[in-house]
């Protein structure tokens, strides 16, 4: 956020892993880090200088955190000039964070709305905070985190990466960002082909990349991630809110059964719907719908099921599906009248053929 002199910055990076420690700790929380030499005066120097960091906020994990380097401890003068600061950053820090509890509940307000199928009212409440959002296509993200790891604390936001990373690529790009929290749930509205949109990408992608080489619970930052997988809906506008905020439900679902953190919509309607007929549901409709004919293969009577996929394959043709299976039409005839017997069933029916297709089709791939 800010440094002086002007390499001070540049050194902030070195920091990182100890200001990651002191986040996990309540605050106000300090900790000191070198001391081994004096205050260098350049970029180039090797700095081996006395630095104290100190948590600011009243959480349970702060945002933010002050670095005083020194040459050496600080005497009582420098310590009340340090104590101010926290205090007035503290302060400053909290203020924020009301603001954007305030900013969350008209969020909160827009969403439902937009939802409820009341786009113009929307517009009203969001004003300038969200209107720019409104007036573009945009998409919906919703995130869901259960179940969630549990740690001896409480355990973390399992949302905070996802957020962070979101927010920040909207900051950064100028991008107006709508993040709500619903519970074991996180919904968004991010514009189509913007930052944030590839920002939750690229956080989900290295999120998974993490959990493949390392098993679960190889978040980006921490555990707390473990169980968070995102759907992400085609673009849309207000008024088709309602309609998106579907899409990315049905995205996250076949995410969870797919093993996924991140599914887009599109990928769906570009995709194959084999891959669906894994549910242990279907599986259990397939194997109940062809039993019969199963158990009446087995005594050796014929060949209904093999008869059963020639013919739908090559639809409802005799002479090609008789010519796939080395039999006269008239025996592929009898073996169709056999099936809707056994089934109780007509082929005549477009949705029988359809089930029974799915059906063949979900039993040839287990």
């Amino acid at each position: 956020v800010g440094a002086a002199p002007e390499w001070a910055g540049r050194r902030a990076g070195r920091l990182t892993a100890e200001v990651e420690r002191l986040r996990e700790r309540p605050a106000p929380a300090s900790a000191v880090v070198g001391g081994g030499g004096p205050v260098r005066s350049g970029p180039d120097d090797r700095h081996d200088d006395r630095v104290e960091l100190h948590s600011l906020g009243t959480g349970r994990r702060p945002r933010a955190a002050l670095a005083v380097g020194t040459a050496s401890a600080l005497g009582t003068a420098e310590r009340y000039a340090v104590h101010s600061a926290i205090a007035l950053l503290t302060l400053t820090t909290e203020r924020s964070r009301s603001l954007q509890a305030a900013q969350q509940r008209i969020g909160a307000a827009v969403l439902g709305m937009l939802l409820a199928g009341e786009p113009d009212h929307a517009r009203a409440v969001a004003g300038d905070l969200y209107g720019g959002l409104l007036d573009a296509p945009f998409r919906v993200i919703v995130a869901d985190a259960s179940p969630a790891p549990v740690t001896a604390d409480g355990g973390g936001d399992p949302f905070d990466g996802l957020t962070e990373a979101v927010e920040s690529a909207a900051a950064r790009a100028g991008e107006a960002v709508l993040v709500v929290p619903e519970g074991d749930r996180l919904v968004a509205l991010v514009a189509d082909g913007g930052a944030a949109a590839e920002a939750c990408a690229q956080y989900t992608a290295t999120l998974e990349n993490a959990r493949a080489a390392g098993g679960a619970g190889a978040g980006p930052e921490s555990g707390d991630e473990d169980g968070l997988v995102v759907g992400l809906s085609a673009p849309a506008g207000p008024i088709a809110a309602a309609a998106a905020y579907k899409q990315a439900e049905q995205a996250l679902s076949v995410a969870r059964r797919r093993g996924r953190v991140f599914v887009e919509h599109e990928q769906l309607a570009a995709g194959s719907v084999l891959p669906l007929l894994a549910d242990d549901a279907v599986k259990a409709f397939a194997d109940g719908l062809l039993r019969a004919l199963h158990e009446h293969d087995a005594t050796g009577r014929g060949d209904l099921v093999a008869s059963l996929r020639a013919w739908l394959s090559r639809h409802g043709q005799w002479d090609a599906a008789a010519a796939d299976l080395g039999v006269h039409r008239h025996t592929l005839r009898y073996r169709m009248r056999r099936v809707e017997e056994i089934l109780g069933r007509s082929l005549d029916d477009p949705d029988v053929r359809m089930e029974l297709w799915l059906a063949l089709k979900t039993t040839s791939t287990e």
